[in-house]
């Protein structure tokens, strides 16, 4: 059997809460928590529930083991009848929890590593609780890191003394992670819901985006430009609507730089196979939509405000291009505008004479090519 020094656990707990920069508090929680489960692996049962409490003043720890009152006793290990809770308590009754305490002097061998064994683990916890809580302001913030371990699912980044996760989903596509490479990410969350809190992280996101153009251009800081709104596929193509509040400065040459440095410096945080199409916002919805859609030429919008939806019109030759390849560019332009977008030729809002046969063979075609392309999608 090992005594029991509480005195010198008391000790061992300041020191510890002062070297992990805890609360005494929670150490000393923890410490009662480990007496409690090395107390009852030498004298009780598994399923009991046992707290314990130390002394700081007169050194001493005792322990209590807490019954529920019931009518008929299933389990003798966490409950008692009225008669036998009245012996500890005399106003015990049905529904109550009572306590019975014992002295907690000394332990076994085993009993002693288990008490070790909950501490170091309830100390991991407590100290991780404590950086998450350090973190819990800089979600919305982007962090600088180092690649730790690179994972199939998931790559684990140091941002010292944390360490953060980065998910295939929160990943940008085709982007190589070598181990020990330095690298920006957006924190995204904190989620406590698995095992333990962990940091996650995000480099896919349009905040990311925000967060590097704000680094480049200073403008953003003045108030002199603003971005309005960002529509991003990671790894691919990325949108941004901007306008200047001043009278004579040209947002879009302001966020590209001159020969382009601003938005080169983005591409290469996110990768040059990312295109980043940069236009002028516009207040007016059909002006937006125009610009939105860009490169194509617009040749007429028809708005349905209930819906959020507009008709847009472009000469054949355009239509490809307002779609996009795999309709990526209409639906960046739809999610930066907020309206559903649907792209017609120009020929569709006038009835025409019937066409040839070979003509409707050749729309027909265009069609299927079309249907196809949006299933694709």
């Amino acid at each position: 059997m090992e005594d029991l020094n509480v005195k010198q656990l008391v000790l061992a707990v300041r020191t510890i809460a002062e070297e992990k920069n805890l609360p005494e508090e929670i150490v000393m929680d923890i410490v009662q928590q480990a007496i409690a489960a090395a107390w009852r692996r030498d004298n009780g049962d598994r399923d009991q529930t046992v707290r314990a409490e130390l002394n700081t003043n007169n050194g001493t720890a005792r322990v209590y083991v807490q019954y529920e009152v019931v009518e008929d006793v299933e389990s003798e290990a966490s409950q008692m009848t009225v008669e036998e809770a009245k012996k500890l308590d005399k106003n015990a009754k049905l529904g109550d929890i009572v306590e019975e305490g014992f002295d907690a002097t000394a332990f076994g061998r085993v009993a002693a590593q288990t008490a070790k064994q909950v501490v170091l683990q309830k100390l991991r916890e407590a100290e991780r609780e404590v950086v998450m809580e350090e973190f819990s302001d800089k979600i919305g913030q982007v962090l600088t890191g180092t690649v730790q371990r690179v994972e199939p699912r998931v790559v684990r980044v140091e941002l010292g003394k944390a360490v953060g996760i980065l998910p295939a989903s929160e990943q940008i596509p085709g982007e190589y992670y070598g181990i020990g490479t330095r690298i920006k990410a957006y924190l995204k969350d904190i989620d406590r819901e698995n095992r333990g809190p962990q940091l996650v992280l995000t480099r896919a996101n349009e905040e990311f985006v925000e967060y590097l153009f704000r680094q480049e251009v200073p403008e953003m800081e003045t108030g002199a430009v603003e971005i309005k709104a960002i529509a991003r596929e990671a790894g691919k193509r990325t949108k941004l609507a901007v306008r200047s509040t001043v009278p004579g400065v040209d947002p879009v040459g302001t966020f590209v730089g001159g020969h382009g440095t601003r938005v080169n410096a983005v591409m290469n945080e996110i990768g040059d196979q990312e295109k980043i199409d940069i236009i002028t916002y516009d207040d007016d919805v059909k002006n937006f939509i125009a610009n939105a859609l860009s490169p194509a030429e617009i040749a007429k919008i028809e708005l349905s405000e209930g819906d959020k939806r507009a008709r847009v019109f472009v000469a054949e030759d355009q239509q490809s291009i307002a779609i996009g390849r795999q309709g990526q560019n209409v639906r960046l332009a739809s999610k930066l505008t907020g309206y559903e977008l649907d792209i017609e030729t120009a020929q569709a809002e006038v009835k025409a004479a019937p066409a040839a046969p070979k003509r409707t063979s050749k729309n027909a075609e265009d069609d299927l090519l079309s249907v196809i392309e949006q299933v694709s999608d």
